[in-house]
């Protein structure tokens, strides 16, 4: 199956799907569907997807729906995505058992178990899964949609197992589902184009082999950050900015 126009096209038809177990399997039947239906999905750069081994992709966050974009996009990529997502969805009745189920790794903010999504990431990764972690940790505030400055955890996942990054950006996602617009609103007719592009692995080989320290991590993130926000560039067909957003300055700026 194919999406988008021809000069879009990456897809390796012949490509084996993994095996997705069945809690995975229900997510794609569930999703699929939905996203051929609502969706118009537009999906390029797979070919910079590695289709074995622990890998680490980090997404930017426009929207509550890019987790659907993003997810349909990895299995297209023929990889099982494991996203770490807020501890809340897990609790969630029927969802949070469908998630949890297929692997899904809850992150506990602010909390003494914050550790643990952390050390399932990297046992993930070490097994040779395909682990997404938001760098922003949120929606981005960027009144322009750009990535937001990054959080240090998946560069400290990628230096300590040695796994490649690939920045995924999306785009689209944000007109289905606005955020912070204070109502829950899901726009699905007339169909939206959601588009998401995976671009090449990003080079952190300036930091291997060095003492994993705090001012190491966040010089590697900013270089993941850079990557993810040429990559949504690249989608968008425009050129990000030249200093990411960053929502601490932003709200010390607000106070003064």
């Amino acid at each position: 199956m194919t999406y988008g126009s021809e000069q879009h096209q990456e897809v390796a038809v012949d490509d084996p799907r993994p095996r997705r177990g069945f809690w995975f399997g229900v997510i794609v039947i569930l999703v699929k569907p939905f996203m051929l239906t609502f969706t118009k999905p537009r999906f390029t750069g797979r070919e910079n997807m590695p289709r074995t081994g622990g890998v680490v992709f980090v997404p930017n966050h426009i929207s509550h729906f890019d987790p659907f974009v993003l997810g349909f996009f990895i299995w297209e990529c023929r990889r099982i995505p494991r996203l770490l997502g807020k501890a809340s969805l897990f609790k969630l009745p029927i969802l949070g058992r469908i998630i949890t189920s297929a692997g899904q790794i809850p992150v506990h903010r602010g909390s003494a178990q914050a550790a643990d999504a952390f050390r399932d990431a990297v046992a993930a990764v070490e097994a040779g899964e395909c682990v997404g972690v938001y760098p922003e940790g949120t929606i981005t505030r960027d009144p322009d949609l750009w990535p937001m400055t990054g959080k240090t955890g998946a560069a400290r996942i990628a230096l300590m197992t040695g796994a490649p990054v690939i920045p995924i950006a999306n785009w689209g996602a944000q007109e289905v589902l606005q955020s912070y617009t204070g109502k829950l609103r899901i726009r699905l007719l007339p169909r939206k184009v959601v588009q998401a592009r995976a671009g090449k692995p990003v080079d952190l080989s300036a930091f291997e082999g060095k003492p994993i320290t705090n001012q190491l991590l966040h010089e590697a993130t900013e270089v993941i950050m850079a990557a993810l926000a040429e990559t949504l560039g690249e989608l968008r067909g425009e050129t990000p900015p030249k200093e990411l957003f960053d929502p601490r300055k932003a709200r010390s700026e607000e106070q003064e």
